[in-house]
């Protein structure tokens, strides 16, 4: 790679854009070190804020050519439109250097990482509040005069590594500082800090850096591929009962089933499915998204499945991971839990949990001993064992009241699905789509379930010749991009 910057350029500016916990700090150090050495001057600063999980940093560099007699004087903080190189641990953090004009056209070099750390507000939002990845990409192709971008995160997973490493690796491979690669190798050799490791994520990263494009390749979505005998059986009726369009999202369907409940659930799931499919035409879209919602919503979140993916090994090895714990090396996890009377009773029997609820009495006693959650260290043997035995009560599942709950609610939605489709398919999609409504569980469930319910009713309550699949469309997305529903409300009125 030829370097953006030329070579008999005297002053460079760095910017690294990181999260907490990520390296920043040693990243920033490691660039210092390295032009030190080799007789430039080097500042350093860094800037704190409070985005993402643990706040992410600013981290700002001045690197200049030691003149004799003569002493710059360096910045602070970046100044907009004046910075040569963009390090950005996360695709948002790129996004935000192009926001505040760190990364420019005529000038950056921006090498940041395209894999994503959703936000608090991201992960909350009603509906699918994720930023659009693809428009920071493209974004970049314009606001940088060189964009690097790779998955680090994955990177670091192949070296073993942690990001601040391959970070290093890819400031390499750029070419854009006038220092070789053994220059930086002894960098992190002199830090003394994880050696061997570093040096790892340090070669993964200078080679993704160096075959590293501009837009990224197309996701793959895979198909699960069925292992069991069962799997294999209910992958057959798939393919000889659905629609080719609907075939992946199906087959995802069966694999949640089945890894929820069991495969008496996943033939439920597709029994419902072909329900629908029988009244569907080409492109069957109608089909696919009742496919992918189905899945959803049977597969809805109460307490036995949030204590099931609590305690799964899989789990335990990926926090493991990205705390970069050794397996010398103790780790605990502490969590916070606040199950409301309301999550408890619709875990026990029907008959029993209803009698609870349907009972000032008992509901004012017991309330007390819900009204304030409490940190739980699910890695202890106390609280893991807990977690545990309520997972396992799984194989009860069917007799509880949310298990009623839900699944009268999910033929209701069926009903209106099959309703609509013979008279008006597209109608009948948006219906399918209402599911995006209902996610998550205590407050932010009841939320989106109000909401469902609100829109449904008024939909019910038109005449069958005046539902569209706009008004309902409209009225879903409005639910959507308002968490108190206000603005639902004030378009049901009118």
């Amino acid at each position: 790679m030829n370097a953006v910057i030329p070579a008999d350029r005297n002053r460079i500016c760095i910017a690294i854009l990181a999260m907490g916990g990520q390296g920043g700090g040693v990243l920033a150090d490691w660039i210092q070190e390295m032009a030190r050495h080799h007789g430039w001057l080097a500042q350093g600063t860094s800037v704190p804020g409070v985005a993402q999980r643990t706040g992410s940093t600013v981290y700002y560099i001045e690197l200049a050519r030691a003149v004799e007699g003569r002493f710059p004087i360096m910045a602070q903080m970046p100044v907009p439109g004046d910075v040569d190189i963009v390090i950005a641990s996360e695709l948002m953090e790129a996004g935000r250097a192009m926001l505040r004009n760190f990364s420019t056209g005529d000038r950056t070099t921006l090498i940041s990482s395209t894999h994503r750390v959703y936000s608090i507000a991201e992960k909350s939002a009603m509906g699918d509040g994720r930023g659009n990845s693809d428009k920071i990409i493209e974004a970049a192709g314009r606001r940088a005069k060189r964009f690097i971008g790779f998955d680090m995160e994955a990177a670091t997973e192949r070296s073993g590594s942690v990001i601040s490493a391959v970070m290093f690796g890819a400031l390499a491979g750029s070419g854009t500082l006038p220092f070789g690669r053994d220059a930086f190798e002894e960098a992190i050799r002199q830090s003394g800090i994880a050696v061997p490791s570093n040096l790892k994520g340090f070669d993964e990263g200078l080679r993704a850096a160096q075959g590293a494009v501009t837009l990224p390749e197309a996701v793959q979505h895979d198909v699960p591929q069925p292992t069991s005998d069962t799997g294999r059986r209910l992958a057959a009726r798939v393919a000889a009962k659905l629609p080719a369009a609907a075939h992946a999202n199906a087959l995802h369907g069966v694999q949640r089933m089945m890894d929820y409940q069991d495969a008496a659930y996943a033939e439920l799931y597709l029994d419902r499915l072909e329900a629908v499919a029988a009244l569907d035409a080409a492109p069957f879209l109608l089909t696919e998204e009742t496919a992918r919602h189905l899945a959803l919503w049977m597969s809805y979140e109460d307490t036995i499945r949030v204590a099931d993916l609590k305690v799964r090994e899989s789990r335990m090895e990926r926090v493991r991971k990205e705390v970069h714990a050794g397996s010398d090396q103790l780790m605990t996890v502490t969590e916070f839990m606040h199950p409301r009377l309301q999550e408890v009773c619709e875990t026990l029997p029907e008959s029993i949990g209803s009698r609870i609820l349907a009972s000032d009495r008992l509901k004012r006693w017991l309330d007390r001993f819900f009204q304030k959650g409490r940190h739980v260290e699910t890695t202890s043997a106390r609280w893991f064992a807990v977690l545990w035995l309520l997972s396992r009560m799984r194989g009860m599942r069917r007799r509880t009241l949310r298990y009623r709950e839900e699944q009268h609610r999910i033929e209701q939605w069926l009903q209106d699905i099959r309703e609509a489709a013979p008279a008006d398919n597209a109608l009948a999609v948006e219906i399918a789509r209402c599911q995006r409504l209902i996610k998550g569980y205590s407050d932010t469930f009841e939320r989106g379930l109000r909401n469902y319910a609100a829109i449904r009713d008024r939909l019910q309550a038109l005449p069958a010749s005046e539902r569209s699949a706009g008004w309902l469309a409209q009225a879903r997305e409005t639910a959507l991009a308002d968490e108190k529903g206000q603005h639902l409300q004030d378009m049901l009125a009118a």
